[in-house]
């Protein structure tokens, strides 16, 4: 389909935040709030920093840098009590090119907290990208005979050793089972990111014979000869499963076998499928051949770029991280655009009582923020996109005392993520115990959306659509292979516009490989191939949720019976281990979760106690649960209309926001027990803290497969 509408929250106007957590009505203008200390671009960190410019005599005014700021908050709190303070950073671009560094004597109070604040109504950048200047006309001889004929005299290039920007960080194998990327520099043009020069520009081509995994055989070999030169080629593939992909550089192409020459000694971890893989190269020169790409080369340190059009601004990422924070307690920071890292723009280790606010935070190598430890810290009301990893990842709790953590992401729009890591990598991820994944907007994403690995998460309110977009067998929510991980909860969310690309296609909510007790209720499913995919746990909870015109609505399988025999009995297989690992059997994990401790004696292959009541399918295929199970199954009062997708539909507003779900028949709903879901509440909503508003995002509409029955 090529149809697509516009979604989008409206009619609110953002008033500004002038202390951590408080909202006001917006200043004038002119007027700069009240702050203890001010930061400026044109400031000095000779100076007090007491004033927001300098006074008419130029002998007093603001800082000049986030890190003086710090270290002046740092002697105003030294030896014991001290106010809130606020720090007021003016309007305009800071330059870094390292993280600054928080610890915990930079640390607030509960009473006295510390809020670094970007000034209201001004664009604040805190960057770790350099400006790249010097473009001419690229008119190396050799340089021109590579690029293609129609685009030789318009790409540009720049030397950035001639500028002072020597170092590039490297490009690093990565992909499944080896890590994350390395710490490239990236190019961004106009604050978007560019495109490391690839073939084909669009899509994937195929391998038509991998008998030799060093000299793969592919589908079109009609761009092979013109590499033969290339110094420094790359492939990106997913060799055998469409979730585990691979970035490595090639030793060379052959023309005459049309076959790229793989490096040796750099193995996938499911080797190489012909049929089934797929690739793509990059890092060529020579196919610098769309407006946005480009290639740097190492040796001579220039960099070639075909600009989207004649104007705009270059910058290359410098700083791996913009601010980072270990053992930091009751410190905000509020209203920044971060950008332009090679790695995760905000990290945050260990503390208490943090919170990243009403920031955009974008064109990141790595993640927009990961927390890692601690507790109650928040990550509220930012834009996250262009992501090189995930947007948020935040972990914390102890699993074994099932102490929560009590992290929060709340109210962000998490899009264009997964851009150099693309599975495993999701919108928002939590892991430990007991945090919370609320009213977040995600979407355009190659792989998951959420994740919530651990004990006791709730995860609610949230719109996820358009994701699973590149990978195959893969959820939107996604978790496996723990019997141990139980306790959270999936209720109140829109999931919408979710197929897969390829194989097996997308699940929506995916427990994967007999992950058990989680609670999924209230969820509206909308256009999804395989809305509801439980491989084989036991203990899961399915009620009240409403599956509209979806390809199929609840899956259960008896994988650990058949397939998944061998791995579920190994004493040495992920399941027994995580299982050992945990104190299943202790008073505190058997009143929590009063099934787990006998699963060994319980036929831990056949899944058991799932329930599926007082659901609504309308369209699709409702029930694909495994006979030969059912028995040991709940499965009762709920309303199924295969054939008639029209039974049910739901009722947007005038803004387009969803609004209320109408059932043919209210009645026959009622009388099974069925409770409205609050589809209105789903998603993002207006408050001072929030880094815009209205939020417009796109919402493509998919193709699902022809019905099954």
């Amino acid at each position: 389909m090529t149809a697509r509408w516009a979604v989008w929250t409206g009619g609110w106007a953002a008033a500004w935040v002038v202390a951590a957590g408080c909202g006001a009505p917006a200043p004038q203008a002119t007027r700069v709030p009240a702050a203890d200390l001010y930061v400026a671009p044109n400031g000095s960190d000779a100076w007090s920093g007491r004033l927001a410019a300098p006074d008419a005599a130029g002998a007093d005014g603001p800082l000049a840098t986030l890190e003086a700021a710090r270290d002046r908050v740092r002697s105003l709190r030294a030896g014991g009590a001290a106010p809130a303070l606020t720090v007021l950073l003016r309007g305009g671009t800071y330059v870094l090119d390292r993280a600054v560094e928080f610890g915990a004597r930079d640390s607030g109070t509960a009473a006295a907290p510390v809020t670094y604040l970007a000034e209201p109504g001004a664009t604040v950048r805190l960057t770790g990208g350099r400006e790249v200047s010097g473009w001419r006309p690229a008119d190396d001889p050799a340089v021109l005979a590579k690029l293609p004929e129609e685009w030789r005299g318009r790409v540009m290039a720049a030397d950035l050793r001639a500028q002072g920007l020597t170092n590039w960080g490297r490009l690093g194998v990565r992909g499944f089972g080896i890590g994350s990327p390395a710490a490239e520099a990236e190019l961004f043009h106009d604050d978007k990111p560019m495109t490391l020069a690839r073939w084909p520009n669009e899509g994937f081509r195929g391998v038509t014979d991998a008998k030799d995994p060093l000299a793969v055989v592919v589908d079109d070999a009609s761009r092979l000869a013109s590499w033969a030169g290339e110094t420094d080629p790359w492939v990106f593939a997913y060799w055998h499963h469409d979730w585990a992909e691979l970035y490595e550089p090639l030793a060379g192409v052959d023309p005459a076998r049309k076959a790229l020459l793989r490096t040796p000694g750099i193995k996938p971890v499911y080797g190489i499928t012909a049929k089934r893989a797929r690739w793509v190269a990059f890092n060529l020169l020579s196919e610098i051949d769309r407006p946005g790409e480009y290639h740097l080369d190492r040796r001579t340190g220039v960099l070639y770029f075909l600009p989207p059009h004649p104007d705009g601004r270059a910058v290359l990422s410098v700083a791996e991280t913009i601010l980072r924070a270990e053992d930091l307690s009751h410190v905000t920071f509020h209203g920044f655009t971060i950008e332009a890292c090679r790695g995760t723009a905000v990290s945050i280790k260990g503390g208490t009582n943090c919170t990243v606010s009403g920031c955009t935070i974008r064109n990141t190598g790595g993640r927009g923020v990961h927390v890692a430890g601690g507790a109650r810290h928040t990550v509220y009301g930012c834009d996250i996109v262009h992501t090189g990893e995930g947007g948020i990842g935040m972990s914390g709790g102890d699993r074994k005392t099932l102490t929560p953590a009590g992290h929060v992401a709340e109210n962000n729009h998490v899009h264009h993520f997964g851009r150099r890591a693309r599975t495993y990598r999701p919108g928002i991820a939590v892991d430990g115990v007991g945090n919370r994944i609320a009213h977040n907007l995600v979407h355009d994403g190659p792989h998951m959306a959420l994740s919530a690995g651990g004990n006791d998460h709730v995860v609610e309110y949230n719109e996820i659509h358009n994701v699973v977009e590149e990978s195959g067998d893969a959820g939107a929510y996604y978790v496996g292979r723990d019997w141990t991980a139980r306790g959270n909860v999936l209720r109140f969310n829109y999931w919408h516009q979710i197929v897969g690309a390829t194989g097996h296609g997308g699940m929506t909510i995916y427990l994967d490989d007999q992950h058990c007790g989680h609670t999924i209720h209230g969820n509206l499913f909308e256009r999804c191939m395989q809305s509801l995919f439980i491989g084989g746990g036991d203990d899961n909870v399915v009620t009240n949720n409403v599956f509209l015109d979806c390809w199929r609505s609840a899956h259960l399988d008896n994988r650990g019976m058949g397939w998944q025999k061998a791995a579920t009995d190994d004493p040495k297989g992920e399941l027994r281990t995580r299982f050992a690992a945990m104190p299943v059997a202790s008073g505190l994990w058997r009143a929590r979760y009063p099934t787990l401790a006998g699963t060994l004696e319980d036929e831990p292959n056949v899944p058991k106690r799932n329930v599926f009541a007082r659901n609504v399918s309308a369209g699709g295929l409702w029930d694909d649960i495994t006979k030969s199970i059912r028995a040991h199954q709940t499965v009762t009062n709920n309303l199924v209309f295969d054939d008639d997708k029209d039974w049910a539909r739901l009722v947007r507003d005038a803004d387009g926001r969803p609004a209320r779900i109408e059932f043919r028949d209210p009645a026959a709903v009622a009388a099974i027990g069925f409770a409205e879901i609050p589809v209105s509440k789903i998603g993002l909503y207006a408050d001072p803290r929030r880094a815009s508003w209205p939020v417009r995002h796109e919402v493509r509409p998919v193709r699902l497969p022809e019905k099954k029955s």
